[in-house]
């Protein structure tokens, strides 16, 4: 899917009908722009994958290594700084 926007002179964009159905955006909806690799991804704020939180609970060996608390606090603790206001 290849959808495009125009930026207007103050910065605005207007997001695609058919990209705001598929993410859920309606008026109000805060979104996100993330630099991964030298590309912006832009998402609903709010939407983490569970790939991402496994990788920062687990790191790359993608191993438990702590009894089922352990793993809630690392999930916690994960969400809120994804989530914190800096």
């Amino acid at each position: 899917m290849s959808v495009h926007s125009k930026l207007t002179a103050q910065g605005q964009i207007s997001v695609p009908a058919e990209v705001r159905r598929k993410l859920g955006l309606g008026p109000g909806s805060v979104i996100e722009w993330e630099e991964r690799d030298g590309e912006y991804v832009v998402r609903p704020v709010g939407r983490t994958t569970s790939l991402e939180i496994h990788e920062e609970v687990f790191g790359s060996t993608g191993a438990a290594s702590g009894p089922p608390a352990d793993v809630r606090q690392g999930i916690t603790a994960y969400i809120r700084k994804r989530h914190a206001r800096g």
